[in-house]
């Protein structure tokens, strides 16, 4: 049975009176793309720093595969990690920098990255110093990517991209995944997460609200349904996951949680003749979570 590429056990970190991680028990399994939410001082960023070894947990502890992440030479052999800010050698030319990534990282195919320097559309021939930020972020995601690391580990990864650039980024993540290597995206990004993720946690205050598959997220909040209709209204009162919202002449809106069938039986005895659902986003159904543990 294969290992999952992270676990954490009940792992906490106090910076002094400030607990920013507190008690996180995460799994992710290898092979998957697995996002990461949170606003900030949620504790995204102490928990890569726990599992990069840069720094050292309270108490708990966190295993990248088979290996103690404070074994940071051998952890750091399984994974590629690009941060939110990149920061390269000013004097070095892209080329340069690519060669030297690749020979202390954990290896790298040649080839695909020739082909991620020409989609990603990186000049080579310039030094780091007159490249832009979306420029070192492209340099950080090819080097990545380019890697055989079973796990890669993507902190704010495209946020001095273009929408073009965007797009290319997908791509590589969903070839990782083909790859049979592990993604664990921090974002803010939304829609980036709702497009290449296979599973999302959230996490609040340094704690996790919960961890399930982009679909299973949004099953967990309703829909928003508009009904129009000519003659009698449908009568929704008391049918189970129904909220009314608003009720005009000819058109009725409402949210609907769980199973349908109730409040379609309902609407199919009335004469309706038009019907739109809306499925939240997965903004909405995360900032839902924090309304709700607010409250």
């Amino acid at each position: 049975m294969t290992a999952p590429a992270i676990r954490t056990d009940q792992l906490t970190k106090r910076y002094g009176r400030l607990l920013a991680l507190n008690g996180l028990d995460l799994t992710v399994d290898a092979g998957e793309v697995f996002g990461f939410l949170g606003p900030n001082g949620a504790g995204k960023s102490t928990t890569i720093r726990l599992l990069l070894g840069l720094a050292r947990p309270t108490a708990g502890r966190a295993r990248i595969f088979d290996v103690d992440a404070g074994d940071v030479a051998a952890a750091h052999r399984l994974l590629a990690y690009v941060p939110a800010d990149v920061s390269l050698w000013p004097q070095l030319t892209g080329a340069e920098l690519l060669d030297l990534l690749a020979a202390t990282g954990p290896g790298v195919d040649v080839a695909y990255r020739a082909d991620l320097v020409a989609r990603f559309d990186v000049d080579l021939s310039r030094p780091a110093r007159t490249y832009s930020t979306g420029n070192r972020q492209k340099v950080a995601l090819v080097a990545a990517f380019a890697t055989r690391a079973p796990l890669l580990v993507l902190d704010e990864p495209t946020s001095g991209l273009d929408p073009l650039m965007e797009l290319q980024f997908r791509r590589a993540v969903a070839e990782a995944r083909d790859n049979g290597q592990t993604v664990f995206l921090c974002s803010h990004q939304l829609a980036e997460v709702e497009a290449v993720c296979d599973r999302v946690g959230i996490l609040r205050a340094g704690r996790l609200v919960d961890v399930a598959t982009v679909p299973e997220l949004r099953r967990l909040h309703r829909s928003e349904v508009t009904a129009r209709f000519t003659g009698p209204a449908p009568d929704l009162a008391g049918v189970p996951g129904v909220d009314l919202l608003d009720q005009s002449d000819g058109t009725l809106r409402f949210t609907l949680a769980g199973p349908p069938g109730a409040a379609l039986r309902v609407l199919a005895a009335a004469e309706v003749t038009a019907l739109a659902v809306r499925e939240p986003s997965l903004e909405e159904i995360f900032l839902d979570y924090y309304g709700q543990a607010a409250r």
